[in-house]
């Protein structure tokens, strides 16, 4: 039995996210953007860490994968009527891709999970200029998966942030 190595999968998702003209960097604008108000002392430096690590996520990876292939097939028109017409025009009701990219940030709990749905809805950066067709190309998936990248990044960080500051105030109590 062939087995696919993780190291590859890894490369195929960032990959594609480089081909389809998502950078790292855009992606951690948004977590800069989402987690910001709550810490001032945040840098870019800790949102582009943040994103590279979700990005070892197997889930995030193959919601990647699934996803921009579904992408890359509608471009190419290789999909089965009426999916072709539905992914190429991303139609309203269609909400596969939400879910795909849901179900890969669920693993960051309930922060994650408010941040997606708050990207999904109000589309900002990156996001906003896949969905809006800026960008060449059918991206009916990757804006969501994008988001969910975002969502889970700044989870990431919101739970990290909290454990230094519990960490913090038991060192304090600790020395006095």
């Amino acid at each position: 039995m062939k087995r696919v190595h993780s190291q590859e999968v890894t490369m195929a998702a960032r990959n594609l996210l480089f081909e389809r003209g998502v950078s790292i960097e855009a992606i951690a604008e948004i977590v800069y953007e989402m987690q910001y108000p709550y810490n001032q002392d945040l840098s870019m430096r800790d949102c582009i860490e943040s994103v590279e690590s979700v990005l070892l996520k197997r889930e995030i990876q193959h919601a990647i994968l699934v996803g921009v292939e579904l992408d890359k097939l509608a471009e190419q028109k290789k999909l089965s009527e009426p999916l072709q017409t539905i992914i190429e025009t991303d139609e309203g009701l269609f909400g596969i891709d939400e879910t795909i990219a849901l179900g890969a940030a669920l693993g960051y709990g309930s922060i994650a999970v408010t941040t997606f749905g708050h990207l999904d809805k109000n589309k900002i950066g990156i996001i906003k200029e896949l969905d809006t067709k800026n960008v060449p190309g059918v991206h009916t998936f990757l804006d969501d998966i994008v988001a969910s990248i975002a969502a889970t990044a700044a989870s990431r960080l919101a739970h990290r942030i909290r454990d230094l500051e519990e960490l913090e105030e038991k060192l304090s109590e600790t020395i006095s």
